[in-house]
């Protein structure tokens, strides 16, 4: 019991790209990312570039933890960043 009560919160790493970002970060999804981004367990990082460039060029991505999470557009990655 007491175990579940002082779990740890598992730490997530986040990368993303300068550049896929600025192409498909909506300006209504970027409160949502911006809180995200303010919780403890969420460490981000922006690069120049993550050499995925045939998938920037496509879609929204971010790399969790060296996976790799793409979406549609910026609304269903933060959700996906969520799960």
């Amino acid at each position: 019991m007491l175990r579940k009560i002082f779990q740890k919160k598992k730490k997530f790493n986040i990368e993303f790209c300068e550049r896929n970002l600025d192409q498909f970060l909506e300006e209504e999804s970027f409160a949502l990312f911006q809180a995200f981004f303010n919780k403890n367990q969420v460490t981000v990082k922006e690069y120049s570039c993550l050499s995925q460039c045939e998938l920037c060029q496509e879609s929204p991505y971010a790399k969790v933890n060296g996976e790799m999470i793409k979406a549609e557009n910026s609304k269903e990655l933060i959700s996906k960043l969520k799960e």
